[in-house]
């Protein structure tokens, strides 16, 4: 029979005890003291189940324990509470929104036994389920394990197959190329070549000859044949990136190349016929770009055959720590001189109440910074270019109705993310309507985009 292991995290140490000597003897326990030491354990060595013991001064670590519970998404959290500590708002909360199931003490052991183990074959299932989807990030290239990452790895299944016309949206570094480079690698086009084209990079008196090539002689300085962009994709894959920059007065050339599947070079009269599947990427909304008279309605339509909408990564609750110890690792490997080997408890803090406006590729330049500049074995929240030091905001001067809205905005936040911001389900578990869970979301200015009924 295979040993369940579980993590116990009892600071003062007085229910480790009794707990190893009541537990089912298949059960194996590590008792750690304190909640960083034990996310430097499960960084290292993952765990099914956790049992958090909860005391008298716990109410000073929330914060701690909450950055613990929620940095293991591997592993099945169950707290121990003393009754009294139930009247605490913050603690129900946390409870709530972040545990598996809570017991109370004194401890009624066989109860406790039958939680850990439902926990244990959930986190079983959880860990078949992220290895299989591990399977499908590796395959594309694209790290992430968020419920909106996996929704959007089954769209791009779907897409690769059909060999049509794909628009991918998304804000500034999400990885809108590396999304089109997955197409093509995982396509039936995977044998021909992948060419890309930034056309907000090319100067638009430029980009007719960077796309369809010149003739020698077409112009001055045309000394020698050119093959364009396009022709160079023949057989392959066509990428072009910010396709909401493109010149107005090309886009006319542009649709004429998709309908015909053919291209003119310049100075020529030749059609010459093309095999290319384009994908298209853009961060605006090219919808109000064809309101604002900028873009074509016509080849918005030819371009939008397949639509691809990559989140944005504060919208990827979870994959922020994921994205981050992968890069780390990454460039560890390439950088003989890293001392890195992780990220402090207040670098993992910031890292997850960072709003990301730069997405993957500030994350990515972030944890390049503190690889090169960091001396020290944990990257800390300085490292990564963010301030350590605790602002002097919540709670310090503060009235009791701002405490109040405080505390309100933590909750909604922390249930928002446990229920993958389905709006609906976070309401239901708070015990609110729809209509007052909209007036909360409006009131603390809390962003979701995505209203899942």
């Amino acid at each position: 029979m295979v040993k369940r292991s579980i993590l116990i995290l009892d600071p003062k140490g007085d229910v480790a005890p009794r707990l190893r000597e009541s537990l089912d003897a298949n059960s194996e326990c590590m008792h750690i003291e304190s909640a960083a030491k034990a996310l430097m354990v499960l960084r290292n060595t993952p765990c099914p189940v956790g049992l958090l013991v909860f005391d008298s001064d716990s109410e000073g670590v929330l914060g701690e324990v909450e950055l613990l519970v929620n940095s293991s998404s591997m592993t099945e959290w169950i707290a121990i509470v003393p009754p009294e500590s139930l009247n605490s708002s913050s603690i129900q909360a946390l409870l709530l929104t972040s545990f598996y199931d809570y017991h109370t003490l004194p401890l009624d052991t066989r109860r406790l036994d039958m939680t850990i183990g439902h926990a244990h074959g959930k986190s079983s299932l959880r860990r078949s389920v992220t290895e299989n989807q591990a399977v499908v990030s590796s395959r594309f290239g694209i790290c992430g394990e968020s419920p909106v990452m996996r929704s959007f790895f089954r769209r791009l299944e779907r897409v690769i197959d059909a060999d049509l016309t794909v628009l991918v949206s998304g804000e500034t570094g999400t990885g809108k190329e590396l999304v089109a480079q997955a197409i093509h690698k995982c396509s039936i086009r995977s044998q021909g070549p992948f060419v890309a084209v930034n056309c907000a990079a090319i100067p638009g008196n430029l980009i007719q000859a960077e796309l369809f090539g010149y003739e020698k002689g077409a112009f001055s300085g045309a000394i020698q044949r050119k093959i364009g962009s396009i022709e160079a994709a023949d057989g392959g894959v066509l990428f072009l990136d910010e396709i909401g920059d493109f010149p107005m007065g090309l886009q006319a050339n542009l649709l004429r190349a998709l309908q015909e599947r053919a291209i003119i070079r310049v100075g020529s009269v030749k059609s010459i016929p093309v095999d290319f599947r384009i994908i298209a990427a853009t961060h605006i909304d090219l919808l109000d770009a064809v309101k604002a008279g900028r873009f074509r309605e016509d080849l918005y339509y030819r371009l939008n055959v397949l639509h691809l909408a990559l989140p944005a990564l504060r919208e990827r609750a979870g994959d922020i720590i994921l994205l981050a110890e992968t890069l780390l690792k990454e460039l560890a490997c390439s950088n003989r001189n890293c001392r890195a080997v992780g990220f402090s408890p207040d670098a993992l803090q910031a890292l997850n109440n960072y709003h990301w406006p730069g997405n993957v590729r500030e994350l990515k330049n972030r944890v390049h910074r503190a690889v090169i500049l960091g001396e020290r074995r944990l990257i800390c929240a300085r490292d990564l270019g963010f301030d350590a030091e605790p602002k002097a905001t919540e709670g310090q001067g503060a009235t009791l109705e701002d405490a109040r809205a405080l505390l309100d905005r933590k909750i909604v936040e922390n249930c928002l993310r446990a229920n993958a911001n389905n709006v609906s389900k976070t309401a239901r578990q708070l015990g609110i309507s729809r209509v007052t869970m909209y007036r909360m979301l409006s009131k603390h200015s809390i962003a979701t985009s995505h209203d899942n009924l």
